[in-house]
């Protein structure tokens, strides 16, 4: 009998996903265990394993869209690993095993068979559009939403007033333009990634952000990890990093300016009681920001190994809905990159973050004399309309005294 891998519940208001990536394809023999595929949301990748062994049955291409439910594959558990002539089945049957399934790639009866893809049925459907009348673009003609999508009149005057309003959409300033542009790949974006691009051009539309800039001596910092940098992994089994210690620098210049950990809600103002930090980590997939709770109740310890535990999730695609939720205030390095300075942007509806640089040797003035500094800049991006720019040059002063100081901070 056949096993169903159906998609798994990954979010409560998650209600579909998208195939990132195949790791099983049609007609591979897979071990109970072995991930068969990559599904992705607009938070987060998930791998998806099987737990039975047998010949596997794709039922669905990469970039196709599926209902949580939906059947990813199926496994024929009565082939075993060295006698798969039991099966009796090539990649033909298998194929079309997938599409009788009600949640996979379905035929519509026309007097030519019409393959589609789950979504692209749907949104047919709810456009009223014929199916049979659309040229597909996916394999073997198969027609995708996108088809679908771009068959509708909704489409078609959209790319008309990107010409009108310049030609500043690619797709549309290539169909226009009488030079013909060539060396170019297309490839979908993922899911992730479109909502990376939606929440950061809604930061730039919804909040009036502006960025002020400083610079600390990181002299003290150095020295600060150098001497104690063994200690403190013998003690807690980490390095003292750089992050931690402008965590708890955030921590510290946040009571003395309350309003850069807020939000604004309609016509209200929310103050949190409680710094929840957000750091960026970038992956492969784009960068996401998971969250330090409470981090004015942790030690450095605690920050650094929460640190490692969300990169560690983050980079092997496990990070969980959770972990990205409910952040009051952000911190992004760029320093790791060997960005020298940026502007970065608000994270949606915080309305602080901070944005680290490399260090470098810079001379500087110290009591009258020119003397070389590892001198960092720092960048504070904050919504004007819950904070006012005295403040936000308060919280930056606040976050360069405590890393010139560290020591007699952290004692407090």
């Amino acid at each position: 009998m056949p096993t169903q891998i159906k998609v798994p519940a990954v979010g409560e208001s998650i209600k579909t996903v998208y195939i990132a990536e195949w790791k099983k394809n049609t007609g591979e023999y897979c071990n109970a265990g072995d991930i068969i595929c990559e599904i992705e949301t607009d938070k987060a990748s998930q791998e998806i394993p099987t737990e039975v062994s047998g010949i596997i049955t794709t039922s669905a291409e990469i970039g196709d869209e599926l209902p949580i439910g939906g059947v990813l594959a199926i496994i024929d558990e009565s082939v075993n690993e060295g006698n798969p002539e039991k099966a009796n089945i090539s990649n033909d049957s298998n194929t079309n095993k997938a599409n009788s399934d009600e949640n996979q790639i379905s035929k519509t009866a026309t007097s030519k068979e019409t393959l589609t893809t789950p979504s692209a049925r749907v949104h047919a459907e709810e456009l009223g559009i014929e199916l049979s009348n659309i040229k597909g673009s996916g394999k073997d003609g198969r027609i995708l939403k996108e088809d679908v999508l771009a068959s509708t009149n909704v489409e078609k005057e959209a790319k008309t007033s990107n010409l009108i309003a310049g030609k500043d959409n690619f797709s549309s300033a290539l169909e226009s333009s009488s030079a013909e542009v060539v060396g170019f790949t297309r490839k979908r974006m993922s899911m992730m990634r479109r909502t990376i691009a939606n929440r950061l051009v809604s930061a730039q539309n919804e909040a009036a952000m502006l960025t002020t800039f400083n610079e600390a001596d990181m002299s003290q910092i150095i020295d600060l990890r150098k001497t104690h940098q063994e200690k403190f992994i013998e003690a807690h089994g980490v390095k003292l990093g750089y992050m931690s210690l402008f965590v708890k620098a955030v921590v510290h210049a946040i009571e003395t300016v309350p309003n850069v950990n807020a939000a604004i809600d309609g016509n209200d103002i929310i103050l949190y009681d409680k710094p929840h930090i957000g750091v960026a980590i970038s992956t492969e997939k784009g960068l996401v920001v998971p969250v330090i709770r409470n981090a004015n109740d942790l030690s450095l310890a605690d920050i650094e190994k929460a640190i490692i535990k969300h990169a560690e999730k983050a980079r092997s695609g496990n990070v969980e809905l959770n972990d990205l939720t409910g952040g009051t205030f952000s911190i992004t390095n760029g320093g790791i990159f060997g960005s020298m300075m940026s502007t970065p942007i608000l994270n949606p509806p915080q309305s602080g973050i901070l944005g680290m640089h490399t260090i470098q040797e810079r001379p500087v003035a110290l009591n009258g004399q020119v003397v070389i500094r590892p001198m960092m800049y720092l960048a504070l991006t904050y919504d004007h309309r819950i904070v006012d720019g005295r403040e936000a040059v308060t919280f930056l002063v606040a976050i360069k005294e405590f890393i010139e100081n560290p020591n007699l901070n952290l004692i407090d």
